[in-house]
């Protein structure tokens, strides 16, 4: 059974402890190991090595050794918030009734940038996000901040096929469900002391190696396992977790009297990009009224058009503008794909699409 592995302390020369399957690291001593070429390229190699066929998940404790500057971030959020609910333009969040800060990463460099590069400019979150993703990943996060009394979320995987339906992640390959994992770092940054009774992330090591599991999360008899397997630390104010977005994983109910506040930091492959730039609205303005012609004279397939609609717009979600552009009814916004599907089969005009799929594009703006 993959997931009653137990992790063997010898293949992690550099960490300082396990516990509950979770690999602990040193901060402090990872921040001397770095400062030699030879040793930091070992690291990483056993960080990946971690994550790929180990638990799938590391902690660092003390990533940020001057917690100083993580303080003066939980301000910068505070304040952030304080805007934005003033402004009617509060975000929300995707589990309970708990603080939310879409783009944290974008807000924080705007409102504060001299303490935006001692923050990000952090070491441990390089190191972190080189050992997976290699050189020229991107980074976004997302304050999150769980009120007391906030509930757990369900077990679940992350981006990209862990935000989709069961229906639609089905409809990738098999190969395209183990690759996904390769192609985002989740993280976590500690804004205070978080003991057991602050609702820490549950985690299920070794999970992210279950090749089905973008499917088996939506699954009762998973939600047991987890519930019955789990594993659960806690942290202290500056440590981070590093996890693959395949592991099974889920934030905890908050049962103390204090708010836990965490940056939720998600990396980017380089890779995950076309090769070139292309104006698509044009494309569309061409092709829409040929299209509506033929369907409304129906001479044309559905697949036809189908095929023609995938070929020209965009039928991802992300990225976007999570604060403008919402999900509605699920963890994913509207693609444009799904607007011209709809133009469609409602007929509209050229004038009429034109108008919300430049509405699509104002709501995707930071």
């Amino acid at each position: 059974m993959i997931c009653r592995q137990t992790v063997d302390r010898a293949l992690y020369p550099f960490a300082e402890a396990v516990q509950q399957n979770i690999v602990i690291y040193n901060g402090d001593k990872l921040w001397e190991a770095i400062t030699e070429a030879d040793t930091a390229v070992q690291l990483k190699a056993e960080l990946g090595r971690c994550l790929k066929d180990g638990p799938g998940l590391f902690v660092i404790q003390r990533a940020y050794p001057n917690t100083a500057v993580v303080d003066e971030m939980t301000v910068v959020f505070a304040e952030i918030l304080v805007q934005e609910k003033t402004s009617g333009a509060e975000g929300g969040d995707h589990f309970g009734n708990n603080e939310r800060i879409w783009n944290s990463f974008q807000k924080a460099c705007l409102h504060a940038p001299e303490l935006f590069i001692e923050y990000y400019g952090n070491a441990m979150l390089a190191l972190a996000s080189e050992a997976w993703l290699g050189p020229y990943y991107q980074i976004t996060a997302q304050m999150n901040n769980v009120k007391p009394g906030g509930k757990a979320q369900s077990a679940h995987r992350d981006y990209h096929l862990g935000f989709q339906s069961r229906e639609t992640a089905a409809h990738f390959p098999v190969h395209a469900h183990l690759m996904s994992q390769y192609l985002t770092l989740q993280g976590s940054i500690a804004h205070g002391d978080m003991p057991l009774e602050s609702g820490p992330t549950l985690f299920l090591p070794f999970s992210q190696q279950y090749p089905t599991g973008y499917l088996a999360f939506h699954d009762a008899n998973f939600a047991a396992y987890f519930d019955e397997h789990k594993s659960q630390i806690s942290f202290q104010k500056g440590d981070a977790v590093f996890l693959s977005p395949a592991l099974f994983h889920a934030a905890g109910t908050n049962v103390s009297t204090e708010d836990r506040i965490v940056n939720l930091v998600q990396i980017s492959s380089a890779f995950g990009r076309p090769m070139e730039t292309v104006n698509w609205v044009a494309m569309i303005e061409r092709i829409y009224p040929i299209l509506l012609e033929r369907v409304e004279q129906q001479t044309i397939p559905s697949r036809t058009v189908q095929n023609t609609i995938a070929a020209v717009a965009d039928g991802y979600s992300f990225p976007t503008n999570l604060d403008s552009d919402p999900p509605i009814g699920g963890n994913v916004p509207v693609t444009a794909q799904q607007i011209i599907c709809q133009a469609l089969e409602e007929h509209w005009s050229l004038k009429q699409l034109k108008q919300q799929l430049n509405l699509y594009i104002q709501r995707r703006k930071a």
